[in-house]
């Protein structure tokens, strides 16, 4: 662990250890950049409240920015309260000021997108979880739903990648037919484009009821009794 490293521990989501990543930016003096919690502002801490006393690890890459230039992007956001889960979370915040991507490998990895998943059935059972239902029962709904979510991404996202990496591929179809003065071929790529992209687009809404319920949850966990 150095200056300018990605670093990360494991939080607990409602006691559930290890269920995902913190990550922040090691400023090599005893202090971490990151996407404080629950404030969900970019903030300088000391180590140890990034810590809360779990193991640090580092997350590596083949190239990367220098030390000074990572701590230079990760002061520039310093103040910020633009928190997502999906598409700004700690993770994406962290591999930015690292390597110029915001990417996170665990939302991709895990987040499922709730295309045949009525996201009204499964609210009832967490809200319960999260407001009042005993700890224990808590927890089994809790793991319930979890369940049913990985599920649905494991079959579901292979289709969204699909839908986005079709709707590009017609847009290039459309490109080159044009290029060749082909306005038929061209126009019947971008309606399969359009179809494409209605498709991903549907996927989008699903992922972002997602984002929704799973911020609350993940705002109100710590108002849980334990």
């Amino acid at each position: 662990m150095a200056r300018g490293d990605q670093i990360y521990v494991f939080r607990e989501f409602y006691n559930l250890e290890g269920l995902y990543e913190h990550h922040g930016i090691d400023c090599g003096d005893g202090t971490v950049i990151h996407y404080r919690k629950p404030s969900e502002i970019i903030e300088r801490t000391s180590i140890d409240t990034f810590s809360k006393g779990k193991k640090i690890d580092v997350r590596r890459y083949p190239i990367r920015y220098i030390p000074d230039t990572v701590i230079q992007r990760a002061e520039s956001r310093l103040g910020e309260k633009q928190y997502n889960l999906l598409f700004n979370n700690c993770e994406h915040f962290a591999t930015w000021c690292v390597t110029g991507v915001s990417k996170s490998q665990q939302v991709e990895n895990f987040i499922p997108l709730l295309r045949y998943i009525n996201v009204d059935t499964l609210s009832e059972p967490l809200k319960q979880a999260f407001m009042g239902t005993p700890p224990k029962d808590a927890n089994h709904l809790l793991n319930q739903a979890l369940a049913e979510i990985r599920v649905t991404w494991d079959d579901i996202h292979p289709q969204y990648k699909h839908a986005l990496n079709e709707m590009n591929s017609w847009n290039q179809v459309a490109i080159e037919a044009l290029k060749r003065n082909r306005e038929d071929l061209a126009r019947e790529a971008l309606k399969r484009k359009l179809t494409a992209k209605r498709r991903a687009t549907e996927l989008e809404a699903s992922l972002e009821k997602l984002a929704s319920m799973t911020q609350k949850l993940l705002q109100n966990q710590t108002d849980i009794p334990h």
